[in-house]
């Protein structure tokens, strides 16, 4: 066999192998998160847009399977987006005011975060999956198979217990949400209620886009 056989038989096995590996990888993610009714935990998110100035917030992430969503604010204070699992609302004290929108309808890059809780399904969801390996652990790029989604690709970062640590949402006019997550907790105990949105009294609630 020549020299240059033997290469491109390695890189095959290689290939393969990396492949597998990752699959292996995507499976033990689902397995993990489909097995989760709720989970809590701390995170920090970052939008940046061309030509606009980086925004940082954080505060503190509920979900509750199915759809459910409880992002406290604590930078910026007061600020809220909470999903019942059909509706969304986004309220902001210092507007002293709350947006209303249909789950499905709303372009809001924090709503496929809600697929942690939901029939994960890697190979369903996305196309053009691809893994490289970092010492905090596999970052995955992937795009969404619908043509109808509000980003055109995403990326997790991944630990080798299978915990996702980071995700990053791209948007079609190259906006970036990058969000990472700490002290993850699973299933804690959630009341209903936590997902349910209560106007502050003399809070105008507006349909999104008035």
């Amino acid at each position: 066999m020549s020299r240059i056989l033997i290469i491109l038989a390695a890189l095959s096995v290689s290939t393969w192998a990396a492949d597998s590996n990752l699959d292996q990888l995507l499976r033990t993610v689902e397995s993990r998160y489909n097995r989760i009714k709720t989970l809590q935990v701390l995170f920090t998110e970052t939008y940046t847009k061309p030509r606009e100035p980086k925004r940082t917030e954080s505060g503190l992430l509920m979900l509750r399977r199915p759809g459910r969503m409880r992002w406290d604010y604590s930078q910026p204070k007061g600020k809220l987006f909470i999903s019942d699992g059909k509706s969304l609302y986004l309220y902001t004290a210092a507007e002293n005011r709350a947006e209303h929108m249909k789950l499905q309808e709303t372009d809001d890059m924090r709503a496929p975060l809600a697929f942690l809780l939901g029939n994960l399904k890697f190979q369903k969801e996305f196309q053009n999956i691809n893994g490289v390996q970092e010492a905090a652990g596999t970052r995955v790029t992937a795009e969404p198979k619908k043509d109808n989604l509000p980003y055109s690709k995403v990326e997790f970062l991944v630990t080798a217990e299978a915990v996702i640590r980071e995700v990053k949402v791209v948007s079609f006019d190259n906006s970036v949400l990058h969000f990472v997550f700490d002290q993850e907790k699973v299933n804690p105990p959630l009341d209903d209620k936590l997902f349910q949105f209560q106007p502050p009294k003399g809070v105008e609630v507006v349909e999104a886009g008035q």
